[in-house]
């Protein structure tokens, strides 16, 4: 665990999800190439009210992009497929909980690349639970 005088800036938190995906097994790591990870402060108030999250800390990262599971060969990609991780709602979660912030931000990064692959949350709840 890493010690922090001062909460982690955003590109710090940007290496601990670089070091949480290289322990991404092979098989699974090379359908996330050219995923792009992006660290925000908090998420956009249209983001928070599509989802129907009133308070701003209650998400802690999002998907946004074409799942695989959606994707076909002959498609043209329209956007780069993105992970957000929210910096602020992270390092509350973090301040009030027992995990460490490398814990947060990677189970955050894994329950996303769920989503890219497909999922959704009552899958993933599923998958935990076995």
């Amino acid at each position: 665990m890493r010690v922090f005088d001062l909460p982690p800036s955003a590109e710090e938190m940007a290496a601990i999800a670089e070091q949480a995906m290289l322990a991404i097994p092979r098989h699974l790591a090379q359908h996330v190439r050219g995923l792009a990870i992006l660290i925000e402060e908090f998420p956009e108030a249209e983001v928070l009210e599509e989802l129907g999250i009133k308070d701003w800390f209650g998400l802690l990262g999002l998907y946004q992009g074409v799942s695989l599971d959606q994707q076909s060969i002959g498609d043209i990609p329209g956007d780069l497929d993105r992970i957000y991780l929210y910096r602020r709602p992270l390092l509350d979660a973090w301040a009030s909980g027992e995990d460490s912030l490398e814990d947060l931000i990677g189970n955050t990064l894994i329950h996303e690349i769920g989503h890219h692959f497909g999922l959704s949350d009552d899958d993933m709840e599923r998958l935990e639970a076995d």
